[in-house]
């Protein structure tokens, strides 16, 4: 009987150490953890895609405007139809859809998430106060050179709907670093500290609250806002706590030189007989505005994030309330980014939010044009391209009628697929 028992033990012994070794940590001492996650951006290229009347109507919509390269995406209820890239992301290297691009002010969709995900956290309140005493940010370096006591009405979502009363009287701060070191007497740029300082030093526009002007400079606060209450980088805390619970992985920060750009980055071009113009770094030198014309990093939540349009698909397919990709944002939180106040009014992270015509965030500047267009039907078309073009910030006006012709000519012809769901193909 005892042999029995101990044969028995041995063998239940056995089985332990082998269902250990079978669900033991995949790595060791010393190893790099296997990452199991699904990365869009290493599966999703061109031949996935295929449509060949939109694809010639992308290429002639490329030639009227002269762009170098663009990627567009489909989605609708959720499920990804169509990501493709057109054109060149480089000198003689094709553009496809997993190469990631500046996405300029969209960036600001983004950071308006994070804020939201902080609220859902009760970390702050869009009621907060931002500046002074009793503020977020209330650092007594800022709060002393404040001459204009309304700063200390400006709340969150001031911030957030353009309305806290910062104007571009003088020029905007964050994209005309040479008049504003003019202005200030300064002999190097400014660090991010010294900016604020100088910009908070000024009188408000307008009464917070009471009027709007568009504010990357709100944005920029914002940012300075995200890392005070999460005590992370404003790019750790976003890319931990929305970016990659949406399932995206690789968003970064923009560099401002060529030499800075990201293996996956494209190259970006200035439309035709563009001069070049002083580096902003008060070194000097000539540039192409798209590589040092501004700081581009240094407008972090304003405008500074990179990212492929497929992966920005699916961080928007994470933050419109529909049922067929989880949301990283609460119903709540949702419902109020999108809530449409009148056409006077900024909504949350998103231009505008007109039940009638749908969801809008647009983003350009120097060598960059992006437009995420979600319609009231629930599709949703995203363009980047890595040009310019005269017609400057206007010229997303034109890429939203491109999308209202594609839907009319080309919707029924999409494929039927959901490239966010490839295992289920």
């Amino acid at each position: 009987m005892r042999r029995k028992l101990l044969l028995y033990l041995s063998a239940l012994l056995a089985l332990i150490l082998l269902l250990a070794l079978l669900h033991r940590s995949p790595t060791r001492p010393g190893e790099q953890p296997v990452d199991t996650r699904l990365r869009l951006n290493s599966f999703i290229d061109n031949a996935r895609s295929d449509c060949p009347r939109l694809d010639k109507a992308v290429e002639r919509f490329m030639r009227r405007w002269d762009l170098a390269g663009v990627q567009l995406a489909v989605m609708r209820g959720d499920s990804l139809l169509y990501a493709k890239g057109y054109g060149k992301a480089d000198e003689d290297v094709p553009m496809q859809p997993y190469m990631t691009m500046r996405v300029a002010s969209v960036s600001k969709l983004i950071t308006a998430a994070a804020v939201m995900k902080l609220t859902e956290q009760g970390r702050l309140s869009l009621t907060d106060k931002v500046l002074g005493p009793e503020g977020i940010l209330n650092d007594t370096a800022w709060t002393a050179v404040i001459r204009d006591k309304r700063h200390f009405r400006i709340t969150v979502e001031h911030l957030l709907r353009h309305q806290a009363g910062f104007t571009l009287r003088l020029g905007d701060p964050l994209f005309n670093s040479l008049d504003f070191a003019a202005m200030n007497g300064l002999q190097e740029p400014p660090t991010e500290d010294r900016l604020c300082r100088i910009v908070l030093h000024r009188r408000l526009g307008f009464t917070p609250g009471t009027s709007q002007s568009y504010s990357n400079f709100g944005y920029l606060l914002l940012s300075l806002v995200i890392e005070k209450v999460s005590g992370m980088r404003y790019e750790d805390y976003v890319r931990s706590q929305l970016i990659e619970p949406a399932g995206c992985y690789d968003f970064h920060i923009a560099g401002n030189f060529y030499s800075q750009k990201k293996p996956s980055e494209v190259r970006y071009y200035m439309h035709g007989n563009t001069e070049e113009v002083p580096c902003y770094d008060l070194s000097g030198r000539m540039v192409e505005r798209c590589y040092g014309g501004n700081n581009i990093t240094a407008l972090k939540g304003a405008g500074a994030w990179c990212c492929s349009v497929p992966e920005l698909m699916r961080l928007v397919a994470s933050i419109d309330g529909r049922p067929g990709v989880p949301d990283v944002l609460s119903e709540a939180s949702v419902a109020e980014m999108v809530r449409y106040v009148d056409k006077h009014t900024f909504s949350i992270g998103w231009n505008d939010t007109d039940p009638k015509i749908g969801w809008m965030r647009s983003g350009s500047f120097s060598g960059t044009a992006a437009l995420v267009k979600y319609f009231p039907d629930g599709e949703c078309w995203i363009f980047v391209t890595n040009s310019s073009t005269y017609r400057g910030h206007h010229f997303t006006r034109r890429i939203a009628q491109f999308f209202s012709e594609c839907r009319r000519n080309f919707g029924g012809e999409l494929p039927s697929q959901d490239l966010f769901r490839p295992s289920e193909e």
